[in-house]
């Protein structure tokens, strides 16, 4: 999917003076931001964002998680219970 967002001018010439903003890095950290944000408000779990930021692991994507401020304790304990489990049926 493809999105297209509106800038006023001024906002968009500063935006580009700035090198880490440039349209491949714009439209990347674009995708962080809405990533984080749905992972914080527990739209989307881990593997979507790891999916959506094609990152290579889950712990880059905990560490990305981590970075944004998005590494819920919520989600930490569920990861917990979840390899629990798992440990548990063997």
């Amino acid at each position: 999917m493809q999105i297209t967002i509106e800038l006023p001018d001024d906002i968009a010439n500063q935006l580009q003076l700035q090198p880490q903003l440039q349209p491949a890095n714009f439209s990347r950290r674009i995708s962080e931001l809405i990533a984080a944000d749905n992972y914080r408000q527990g739209r989307i779990g881990a593997a979507s964002v790891r999916l959506l930021l094609n990152f290579s692991s889950r712990w880059e994507t905990y560490e990305f998680l981590k970075r944004e401020k998005a590494l819920l304790t919520l989600h930490l304990e569920q990861d917990v219970q979840a390899i629990g489990n798992l440990l548990a049926t063997k």
